[in-house]
């Protein structure tokens, strides 16, 4: 199987998707999304009452794939949960809609009797990606004033998974 390209093979820069145009109504859409690898957009504990809120925040527009956003997430939550125990809540404010397609070309003997190379180059759908512009803010963990620290250590993990460069900002939540 040939599983995922490369994150290079997709466009970084956030542009409207090419829509293509036919004289049939139906072959205008992308049919099939495939389901997003984002198991859940929030997680700890929603029950407390927290003092401060620790946010990862996009410097530059980017494309980010999901599969990229929940690698992110596992390691933040993971690492809050050794450090805070259940004390911190953790949201994921980036939402892969965006459909990234595919035009998988076959290559070896005959090939070009059976493909339609570049002519009809829609392309089936192998994922989504969210796409985040500057200022965009991706995770946000809720703690309280003793947690900072452990929060923004937590938050530095995630960029290393994610394409594109981030900044960490702390502000104080009213609730």
């Amino acid at each position: 199987m040939a599983g995922l390209r490369k994150g290079n093979c997709y466009s970084r820069k956030v542009e409207r998707p090419y829509t293509r145009f036919s004289k049939y109504k139906a072959r205008n859409f992308v049919k099939g999304v495939p389901p997003s690898k984002v198991a859940r957009f929030e997680s700890g504990n929603p029950f407390m009452k927290y003092t401060h809120r620790v946010d990862l925040v996009a410097v530059n527009s980017v494309q980010v794939r999901h599969n990229s956003l929940e690698s992110g997430r596992q390691v933040v939550t993971r690492r809050l949960e050794l450090g805070l125990n259940k004390a911190f809540l953790i949201k994921l404010r980036a939402h892969p809609h965006h459909i990234l397609r595919e035009n998988k070309i076959l290559s070896g003997a005959h090939s070009d009797r059976i493909g339609t190379g570049m002519a009809h180059s829609f392309g089936k759908p192998t994922g989504t990606a969210a796409q985040v512009h500057n200022g965009k803010i991706m995770f946000s963990v809720y703690v309280n004033v003793e947690g900072i620290e452990k929060a923004k250590e937590a938050l530095k993990m995630a960029p290393a998974r994610m394409p594109g460069r981030y900044t960490i900002e702390v502000h104080e939540h009213k609730k």
